[in-house]
């Protein structure tokens, strides 16, 4: 069948795809102009005295000197003696009888931590108040020598 017999949607159609071709190449010609003209020196950026980023490298005779140790970059130190009561305090939020399990809030973090009833050193139920300490368990943080407070 010849262009003439072609219907107009056909035509249409196939407009739309050279027209497509077309503008795939003009990006794909003006990506390689501008990687040339562009380049390092271009995607570089700098931070300045007062943390924000910059076009412009910063002026050398304005450098100070930092020792190593005064940076901290996470948690600051702690004092080594002084450590951390293991026990803890919380209400029994949860607890399921028939499966033996349950949850404790910590009164202070307020995050629930995983309790078993082996671990369960007096009968404690849902809502009393209770010490613990607090173990790494299988898939988590885990209550053990649980009593009633």
């Amino acid at each position: 069948m010849g262009r003439s017999q072609e219907s107009f949607n056909k035509k249409e159609v196939r407009k739309k795809k050279e027209k497509k071709r077309q503008d795939k190449v003009k990006k794909r010609l003006s990506r390689k102009d501008s990687d040339k003209k562009g380049g390092l020196n271009d995607m570089m950026a700098y931070v300045d005295e007062n943390g924000r980023l910059s076009n412009t490298p910063p002026d050398p005779a304005s450098k100070k000197k930092t020792k190593v140790e005064d940076i901290e970059i996470s948690i600051p130190r702690q004092d080594p003696n002084e450590k951390a009561d293991p026990i803890r305090r919380g209400k029994l939020t949860f607890y399921n009888d028939s499966k033996g399990y349950g949850f404790i809030r910590d009164a202070e973090t307020q995050e629930s931590v995983f309790v078993h009833v082996n671990e369960f050193q007096d009968d404690i139920m849902e809502g009393n108040m209770v010490r613990f300490e607090v173990e790494k368990g299988q898939k988590g943080p885990a209550a053990v020598r649980v009593k009633l407070a």
